[in-house]
C-alpha cells in the first residue's frame, strides 16, 4: 500500500527545495507545474482547446503557446481566467493521476504529489496526507522579491492571490518550518516520513 503526500505551500516558501528533498530520498514527485506546461504542449487536447477558445493571437509564429500574451488576457478578466482554468485543469488532474497510478502499480511506498494550489484547487481527495511548507510573511516576501526582481506591490499581489500560510497551516497534516537552514527542514522532512512510513520503509528510503 503506497502512502500518497501531498505537498504544498505558498508563493516565496520553498516548496522547491522541498521537493527536490523528496528526489534525494528517492522518492518519486509527480509536479503540477511540471505537467501544467506538458498539456499545452501542441497537440495535446488542452492545447487545442485553449487555441480554440482564445484564438491563434495567443501562438507564437511556430504555433507553441505564448503564455504570457494568455497570460495578458486572463490576469485582467476573472471570466477569462476561469474559462482557461475549466480548459487546462481536467488535463492536469489526469495527467497527475496516471502518473500517481503508475507508481503505485510498481510498488513505490511513498509518492509525492506536488500541488502549489492543492486546498485552493480541493484535490486534497488525490492525496493521504498533506505537508505544507512555511515561512514568516517577512521571508516570503523577500524571498520573491530576490527570485523574481518584482516590485514589492507585485510580490504582496502575488502572495495574496493565494489562500494565506496561516490558513494552510492550520489544515496540513504536517508542516516543515522553512525558516532556518536547509538541514533543518531536511530533518523535519526525516522525522515527518519517519512517523508516517515507519522505521522499516523509512530506512529502505534513506
Amino acid at each position: 500500500m503506497s502512502l500518497i503526500i501531498g505537498l504544498t505551500g505558498s508563493i516565496g516558501t520553498g516548496k522547491s527545495t522541498i521537493a527536490e528533498m523528496f528526489e534525494q530520498l528517492n522518492i518519486p514527485v509527480v509536479d503540477a507545474d511540471k505537467i501544467a506546461r506538458l498539456v499545452v504542449e501542441p497537440g495535446e487536447a488542452a492545447y487545442d482547446g485553449i487555441v480554440e477558445a482564445f484564438g491563434e493571437g495567443i501562438l507564437f509564429d511556430d504555433g507553441r503557446l505564448n503564455r504570457q500574451a494568455l497570460g495578458n488576457i486572463v490576469f485582467s478578466d476573472e471570466k477569462q481566467r476561469q474559462r482557461l482554468n475549466e480548459i487546462i485543469h481536467p488535463a492536469i488532474r489526469q495527467e497527475m493521476i496516471e502518473q500517481r497510478d503508475h507508481y503505485v502499480a510498481q510498488g513505490e511506498p511513498v509518492i509525492v504529489l506536488d500541488i502549489p494550489l492543492l486546498y485552493e484547487n480541493n484535490l486534497t481527495w488525490l492525496v493521504d496526507q498533506v505537508i505544507v511548507v512555511s515561512t514568516s510573511e517577512d521571508v516570503q516576501l523577500q524571498r520573491i522579491l530576490t527570485r523574481d526582481h518584482s516590485s514589492r506591490e507585485e510580490a504582496l499581489q502575488r502572495i495574496q492571490s493565494q489562500l494565506s500560510i496561516t490558513e494552510k497551516v492550520m489544515l496540513a497534516d504536517a508542516v516543515i518550518d522553512n525558516n532556518g537552514t536547509i538541514e533543518a527542514s531536511f530533518q523535519q522532512l526525516k522525522d515527518i516520513l519517519q512517523r508516517w512510513a515507519g522505521e522499516e520503509i523509512f530506512n529502505k528510503l534513506s
